[in-house]
């Protein structure tokens, strides 16, 4: 995972030893000095995230996370604050002017990378949803994205899980008067609550006597309905190696005992206003614009979408210096089956089609149909290698299981594929689709029913 991170401090040789500890993982750091400097800087680069000092003359960190968390164009930049200070007060002051995350420095390096890597994945799909709804934006006149300001955090969806009845109890005292609190005694039964109820944020104990805890976080993340839900580890500090790895597992933050009342109140704020923030994102996309900009057979995005957002999705690929990979797909004598078998029939394999292809690819990729039997994915942040690992599984999603059309009739399918990855330096749109086109041709030429990647 790479990322361009902010590390925003008065003393140089500060931010010296943080750059080269993030470098040496790959990430890209950009420096700054003062607030003003880093509220500038966020303004005219594209920021992943930013490392923030607090005791900095002139503007302390606390002012200049309350200026980035107050702007439209800023506020989806996540934000952790590295400091001396190391009093609950503090902790609770910088989450509450709208900071992601709080380390008392020295940061010790695990720490450090674990969390900068959870904000970052939450930041790339914020990235994604809100590019999706500026393209929206402007095909329909419409802003699809949601001050974060605006979002109240009130009444939240909390699933509690804590087989410790006196622990249960106060955090359940802690958090009713504000929130709907549901605790959870029983782990194993997690599947069945989960798809119960909508929750926002869960908060789970690392003291579970039963039932490993990094056991339910992963649990949840494996069930679609909670996928995306954020995560609140409760641990002692002698559970630092697990909370590390619950991190690494998609657990959003964690609060060590014992519990400070504002500073957990102040983190389930946090993510439940990031939850919020994604669901409205969300709908802005999914429902709101969706005649504008979707295919009515088969629910994916239309050419014309496609046509406008490949343009953005480029753009942020060449200010990033990441790769952006166009597939294109065209199914395998579509104009056979139309003929033999009738344009319904044609219908309904067009939408399992478009299914299977949905199913195989990453949540952050897009998928259209470009026009006819021919469909486009739309691949941000990969590599080769990894690009093609998705084509052949679509190939193999469609040409292993024949398409069921009813009635008892079914129609064995292929697909071919034509991959190409963006040059940064120079790709227009037209350039990439073209290259993508020409290996989709190969594709054809040389028998169908594969993958075929064509090299700028």
């Amino acid at each position: 995972m790479t990322a361009r991170v902010l590390v925003v401090d008065d003393i140089p040789t500060n931010v010296k030893l943080l750059e080269a500890r993030l470098t040496a993982e790959y990430f890209d750091v950009v420096p700054a000095y003062s607030g003003q400097q880093a509220i500038d800087i966020c303004h005219d680069k594209d920021i992943d995230i930013v490392l923030l000092d607090v005791m900095m003359p002139d503007m302390d960190g606390f002012e200049v996370c309350r200026h980035l968390k107050s702007d439209r164009r800023t506020q989806h930049i996540p934000i952790v604050m590295i400091t001396a200070l190391d009093q609950p007060s503090d902790r609770v002051q910088g989450l509450e002017s709208g900071a992601d995350d709080f380390l008392t420095k020295p940061p010790e390096d695990i720490q450090l990378l674990a969390r900068v890597k959870s904000l970052v994945r939450l930041k790339i799909l914020t990235d994604e949803l809100r590019a999706r709804a500026r393209t929206s934006q402007q095909l329909a006149a419409e802003d699809g994205e949601v001050v974060m300001a605006e979002i109240g955090t009130a009444n939240g969806r909390i699933l509690l899980v804590d087989d410790d009845a006196l622990s249960a109890e106060r955090f359940y005292n802690l958090l009713s008067g504000e929130h709907q609190v549901t605790v959870m005694r029983d782990p194993t039964s997690i599947a069945m609550h989960a798809a119960m109820a909508d929750f926002e944020v869960a908060l789970i104990s690392m003291a579970l006597k039963n039932f490993d805890p990094l056991r339910v976080v992963s649990q949840l993340r494996t069930l679609e309905r909670t996928r995306g839900l954020p995560i609140i580890l409760v641990a002692e500090p002698a559970d630092r190696a697990r909370v590390v790895r619950g991190l690494d597992l998609g657990v959003n933050d964690f609060i060590y005992r014992p519990i400070e009342r504002h500073e957990l109140v102040a983190r389930v704020r946090t993510q439940i206003r990031r939850q919020r923030y994604a669901a409205e994102l969300r709908e802005s996309v999914n429902t709101t614009l969706a005649m504008a900009v979707t295919d009515e057979l088969t629910g994916l995005y239309n050419r014309r979408y496609f046509d406008r957002h490949v343009g953005i999705m480029l753009e942020k690929a060449r200010e990033q210096d990441r790769a952006l990979a166009v597939m294109m797909l065209d199914i395998d004598h579509f104009k056979r089956v139309n003929d033999q078998y009738g344009h319904d029939a044609g219908d309904m394999i067009l939408k399992e089609f478009s299914t299977r292809v949905q199913r195989n690819i990453r949540g952050v990729d897009l998928a259209c149909r470009y026009g006819g039997e021919e469909f486009v994915v739309l691949m941000p942040d990969i590599s080769q290698r990894q690009a093609e690992a998705i084509g052949e599984r679509i190939r193999s999603a469609v040409g292993e299981q024949p398409f069921d059309t009813g009635g008892g009739q079914v129609i064995p399918v292929t697909v071919s594929v034509g991959l190409a990855i963006s040059n940064v330096e120079r790709d227009t749109p037209d350039m990439l689709l073209k290259r993508a086109d020409v290996a989709l041709y190969r594709a054809k030429e040389g028998g169908r029913n594969r993958v075929i990647f064509d090299a700028a």
